[in-house]
């Protein structure tokens, strides 16, 4: 079979990622966690589909009632997670305190190395990740990706999201808050 960089001698590929679908039994429960999670506006519902965005396009995600859907489960083929960058790490935070406050609570927060993320579960168990790039490492995530760091721990390193936080708003820097503490103490 011939590929479409052969045919055509360009590379095609997407020019970005439109939206994604729910499908969940629980959906006035989902629908109300995106809306808050997301602050999101609706451009579309009907009873049992919501279209919403969080910016120009026309949506982000759609949610659609199901009756009857079992719950997600862990291990188990299929999709992980869905990540979201955010444009700075003052919008990560301002995100996290906003959910917060509407009892949306992070499951899981890390700093990867190449991202600083937070780790969410929607009502029917689906994992959001919201993230900001970290450019604290030399030639930046693809050269941290052959790191003796990365080597070690691809994983990264927990944090505490309220305590990160408290750090951000008492004015610590912005490359001491996404600096990997390993690769710090690699460093030094």
């Amino acid at each position: 079979m011939v590929s479409a960089t052969e045919s055509s001698g360009r590379r095609v590929r997407p020019h970005y990622m439109a939206h994604f679908v729910i499908r969940t039994s629980r959906y006035d429960e989902s629908l109300a966690w995106y809306q808050r999670f997301f602050d999101t506006e609706t451009v579309y519902a009907q009873d049992g589909l919501t279209f919403l965005t969080f910016d120009d396009e026309h949506h982000r995600i759609a949610i659609g009632r199901i009756p009857d859907l079992e719950d997600h489960r862990e291990n188990i083929a299929g999709v992980d997670h869905i990540a979201f960058s955010m444009q700075n790490l003052e919008d990560l935070v301002t995100a996290y305190e906003r959910n917060k406050a509407a009892g949306i609570v992070p499951f899981w927060c890390i700093n990867h190395g190449p991202t600083t993320s937070i780790y969410y579960k929607d009502p029917d168990g689906v994992k959001i990740e919201l993230q900001v790039d970290n450019a604290t490492f030399p030639g930046g995530a693809r050269a941290f990706f052959s790191s003796d760091e990365f080597a070690r721990n691809s994983y990264g390193i927990e944090f505490d999201p309220d305590d990160f936080v408290a750090r951000f708003r008492a004015g610590e820097s912005t490359a001491a808050l996404l600096a990997r503490p390993d690769t710090l103490s690699a460093g030094e």
